[in-house]
């Protein structure tokens, strides 16, 4: 798909082939690329094509970045298609192993929530909002839908607020991108009733809802690869440096890379530019890249070119963080305590 093509316009089987492809040549990038791929497959109606994925990936579980995650993308396809026993074996493995990525939560609750397994769902939000959230004083953002997706539950189940319900609604009014519907009124379930009333209007009404909701989701996904900017950890940029000195007048300290990186972004930012991102280049990876384009890495031209490979590949990182995460340069330091001081 150009990345400029609206999500309604993709032909997803034949993206997905695209994506395995490029997986074949990148294998570095394999797991991020075959795991959109397996999403096209599921989004074409090919479900177990995208099985097929998730088990390809998961024959070498010890080599995967996110392995709990390909598990619980894989139970909430095969439940989708009729493989409800296996998808619940996965869901008990996951919680069983309790990791710490809240992507692994928010997939197998909504998949139980989503086959109405209200109670298992809540329970699922509540281990995993209990097991990352305990003595956290400001949520990071990734764990945020496991707080709206409990709080959501909850409304259903007509449980009272909590503590955590009321951190959702918190983040919720905080979130620059909210409207003005508030967490409750959004997790309303008589909005999700009124989908089946006879009532035009009232149809009429949460269609239009729902419609506003989609297009946003779809701006989102429509968004094309974000203009990258190559960031070179202090150990990578050494080794660089040591292998090729002449780069050395591209980058004269770290510090003065990690300035001028922070500095071209905000520029582009101020001058309307949008998406922006980070990719973070390693030597035998740039190497490899070099060689593919006939050239030496000595040449400054092929830097950028770096970055936008990298880019394409799925490897680019938001700019500027989301409030409280850490700073893109791994210091380890929230942004705005780092780079993103003013």
């Amino acid at each position: 798909m150009r990345p400029d093509t609206p999500a309604e316009n993709v032909d997803h089987t034949a993206e997905a082939a695209r994506l395995e492809r490029t997986a074949g040549l990148y294998p570095e990038d394999a797991e991020a690329l075959l795991v959109r791929a397996a999403a096209h497959r599921e989004l074409s109606g090919d479900r177990p094509a995208a099985t097929a994925l998730y088990d390809r990936l998961l024959a070498a579980p010890d080599t995967l970045e996110a392995p709990h995650l390909v598990r619980a993308l894989k139970a909430s396809n095969l439940w989708e298609y009729g493989h409800e026993a296996e998808a619940r074996a996965i869901i008990d493995g996951i919680r069983t192993a309790a990791p710490r990525d809240p992507a692994p939560w928010v997939i197998v609750a909504e998949a139980l929530e989503s086959h109405d397994e209200l109670e298992a769902a809540h329970e699922t939000f509540t281990q995993g909002t209990t097991l990352l959230l305990t003595d956290v004083t400001e949520p990071p953002y990734p764990t945020h839908p496991l707080l709206f997706g409990r709080h959501r539950v909850r409304r259903m189940l007509g449980a009272p607020h909590d503590d955590r319900d009321n951190q959702a609604d918190a983040l919720h009014s905080a979130s620059s991108s909210s409207s003005s519907v508030t967490l409750d009124e959004l997790h309303d379930p008589k909005r999700v009733w009124s989908l089946g009333s006879d009532n035009p209007a009232e149809l009429e009404a949460e269609i239009s809802r729902l419609r506003a909701e989609l297009d946003a989701h779809r701006e989102t996904l429509s968004r094309p690869f974000p203009v990258a900017i190559l960031h070179w950890p202090a150990d990578e940029l050494a080794e660089l440096l040591s292998a090729y000195p002449s780069l050395t007048a591209e980058y004269p300290s770290r510090d003065q890379h990690l300035s001028t990186i922070e500095a071209a972004l905000r520029e582009l930012s101020s001058s309307g530019t949008a998406n922006l991102g980070i990719v973070t280049g390693t030597v035998p990876s740039y190497e490899a890249f070099a060689a593919s384009e006939a050239s030496s890495p000595t040449e400054v031209e092929l830097l950028p070119q770096y970055a936008t490979t990298l880019a394409a590949r799925g490897r680019a990182v938001a700019w500027p963080p989301e409030r409280g995460a850490g700073c893109w340069c791994g210091a380890g330091a929230s942004y705005e305590g780092c780079h993103g001081t003013a």
